[in-house]
């Protein structure tokens, strides 16, 4: 499968069975958030009208961070990929979900923490979010 701009999975046609159906090559929902999650130096995954999601991205935005952001209510597989983030997060709160670098960082926990001790803007500066 391929992820479009939108953020939408499409199918890749890999053959025909017998009776003409068509198969399709399917991306796991761990490689959709492993491919996501690393393609821009800070992507969150949120859930839209979520609080704590929404926290997260104004505290990025008011750093001047531009974060690619996965709504995944809004994504076809969105439930499957937060049950992924789940897993990443040692059961915890699968959203919102930062991931700094292509590596995860956590949720609003971690976030605030390293904002607060200080750790947050030079781990944004060394993953190309931030250029001051």
């Amino acid at each position: 499968m391929k992820m479009k701009e939108s953020g939408k999975i499409e199918g890749e046609v890999v053959g025909t069975t017998e009776v003409g159906e068509v198969e399709e090559k399917r991306e796991t929902a761990y490689e959709a958030v492993r491919r996501l999650g690393s393609s821009n130096a800070v992507v969150v995954f949120s859930i839209s009208g979520c609080c704590m999601c929404h926290v997260v991205k104004q505290l990025l935005f008011g750093l001047g961070v531009g974060p690619t952001i996965v709504e995944l209510d809004k994504e076809k597989y969105g439930s499957e990929m937060q049950s992924v983030l789940y897993q990443l997060a040692g059961g915890q709160h699968s959203v919102p979900a930062v991931f700094v670098g292509g590596k995860f960082l956590g949720g609003i926990e971690t976030l605030m923490a390293s904002h607060i001790n200080g750790t947050l803007v030079p781990l944004l500066k060394a993953a190309g979010a931030l250029w001051l």
